[in-house]
């Protein structure tokens, strides 16, 4: 039986999600990509991941959408969110207090700090 633990990957860009891809597989991760919010949704329902990084500024549906979207589905509620983004200045405080939607459970700022993301991702997997 494998139990690696699946990681959905959401992000535009193709060297961020090559990044991410080799960074999660050389750590024993399973992964899944989505180039933007809509087929991240459509990923979610058909790979079921154990949690996913999402970056927020992505055409078609942005990240903040996906992880509305997310949040307000009953089956997909407690899925673990991640966002690795580029945008700084106080975007997880934004995105925190907003009263619609629970926080996410990490934010990692791209250039992607590896520790810090592989060390959030064992401590929302346990």
């Amino acid at each position: 039986m494998n139990d690696k633990k699946k990681i959905l990957i959401i992000d535009d860009e193709p060297d961020v999600v090559t990044f991410l891809t080799t960074l999660l597989e050389d750590n024993g991760y399973l992964t899944v990509t989505a180039t933007d919010g809509e087929e991240g949704l459509a990923k979610v329902k058909s790979e079921r991941p154990d949690a996913v990084t999402l970056d927020i500024t992505m055409p078609n549906t942005t990240g903040v959408r996906f992880y509305r979207e997310l949040r307000e589905s009953a089956e997909f509620a407690k899925l673990p969110v991640i966002m690795v983004t580029g945008v700084t200045g106080g975007f997880d405080k934004f995105i925190s207090s907003r009263r619609q939607v629970p926080p996410p459970e990490g934010f990692v700022s791209k250039p992607i700090d590896q520790q810090k993301l592989l060390a959030l991702l064992a401590k929302v997997l346990q």
